[in-house]
């Protein structure tokens, strides 16, 4: 089991549902699988229908299962949505009554615990808990104070939380599905891990998510979280606005924002030039510059939406990375668009784990950049490998951790009296 494993990672979303299978082997991805559905139940990130979620989440795995031919009983997955909250907490620990002892290991996991426990909430779960910096005697954001000398530790932790009740709801869902919750994520945090680059990690880095009814923004600093906003738009606004001026239903408007969504000079289009569309039994004429209008008018609004809110946590100037994923991307002229409204380069985010990328190679279907729908779940698998949790079984023997805690506390003890 150790040797022949699995992540099977789900992104539960409003829109639709990603699952990707990665089959693990020593260690290391043999083969990977993908599906994607319908989304059902799930509104802003916020599960409304827990039994059409049910639904999707057995159809989807037992695609999963069909294609890969592997049993699946823990998934990773993901939460969203307006119920993700976030703070700093910090805590202080005195490590000497008299002079200064050096820092150990064991005294900054003393110091995080003192600060989560302060930071905890009884109506509220801590999915993620992320150093921000560490301060000692004679100094203040430190990233690593092991090897130091001081008479106390200060630590300041970034703490991500999500409602305990709608925690509950997802755990209870995928439960019914017939699955349990082997570990879980923020959406953003985990796409981010996916994309993000050794380069794209110095310095100040802005990373932003369009989903279909909510856009994520994450601040970090030299690789760490610093800030995370949701905001209510995405995608869907542009549809919306297309049903509406156009008069025309949803799903209409969604098709012909993707074949005829052209988001930039709307006067490049000659005036007669139309688009047939079926409504009802019949066909209806619509001009391609009329959508073109409607959809500039609109994804100008949300890229300009997207930069009022990063002002208010950076300075443009100072952002060294503003990186972008969503298939809202895949609008023609969107990123232009946003490249136009901020002021500065704007990229697509991409896979940056070798490994992943020479897989996605042989699916053609991901080909170009359709891999998009998928990021959040290869975020997630990212995750699962770099904390060598895989399937529900650790990749390290027990007795090989064992072994490393005995050697690296002797290390701690000889450091602190020798």
């Amino acid at each position: 089991m150790l040797n022949n494993s699995y992540i099977c990672a789900v992104d539960i979303g409003s829109n639709k549902i990603a699952a990707s299978l990665a089959q693990i082997k020593k260690g290391r991805i043999e083969h990977i699988y993908f599906d994607t559905i319908v989304s059902g139940g799930v509104k802003e990130g916020v599960i409304v229908d827990a039994l059409e979620l049910v639904s999707c989440l057995n159809r989807i795995i037992k695609n999963l299962k069909a294609k890969s031919g592997l049993r699946i009983k823990f998934i990773h997955t993901n939460f969203s949505g307006r119920d993700i909250s976030t703070k700093h907490s910090h805590a202080i620990i005195p490590l000497a009554e008299r002079g200064n002892k050096v820092i150990t290991s064991t005294d900054i996991a003393n110091a995080n615990e003192q600060a989560r426990i302060l930071g905890s909430s009884l109506d509220e779960e801590i999915i993620h808990v992320i150093a921000s910096s560490y301060t000692i005697d004679s100094k203040s954001n430190v990233i690593n104070p092991v090897g130091l000398y001081s008479h106390r530790l200060e630590a300041d932790l970034f703490l991500v939380y999500a409602k305990l009740s709608s925690l509950q709801s997802l755990s209870r869902a995928v439960a019914q599905a017939g699955y349990e919750i082997k570990n879980l994520s923020f959406s953003g945090l985990a796409t981010s891990r996916a994309v993000f680059s050794k380069e794209e990690k110095k310095g100040l880095s802005v990373f932003c998510d369009v989903g279909s009814d909510i856009t994520e923004l994450l601040v970090f600093k030299d690789g760490l979280l610093q800030d995370i906003q949701i905001l209510p738009l995405g995608g869907s606004s542009l549809t919306l606005q297309l049903s509406e001026g156009l008069k025309i239903n949803y799903e209409l408007a969604e098709d012909i924002k993707r074949s005829y969504g052209i988001i930039g000079d709307p006067d490049i289009i000659p005036e007669d030039k139309e688009i047939l569309v079926k409504k009802d039994e019949f066909y209806k004429p619509i001009k391609h510059k009329q959508v073109a209008q409607i959809a500039t008018s609109s994804g100008r609004l949300i890229c300009t939406q997207i930069k009022e809110a990063v002002e208010k946590r950076a300075a443009l100037y100072e952002i060294d990375n503003f990186i972008m994923t969503g298939k809202t991307l895949l609008s023609d002229g969107f990123i232009e668009m946003m490249e136009s409204v901020m002021g500065i380069p704007v990229k697509i985010g991409r896979i940056n784990n070798p490994e992943i990328v020479q897989l996605l190679k042989e699916h053609s279907d991901l080909s170009g950049q359709k891999y998009l729908t998928y990021l959040t779940c290869l975020g997630m698998i990212c995750e699962d490998l770099e904390n060598k949790t895989v399937g529900g079984a650790s990749l390290v023997k027990p007795a090989q951790n064992l072994l490393i805690r005995l050697i690296n506390r002797f290390k701690e003890v000889y450091q602190e009296y020798f």
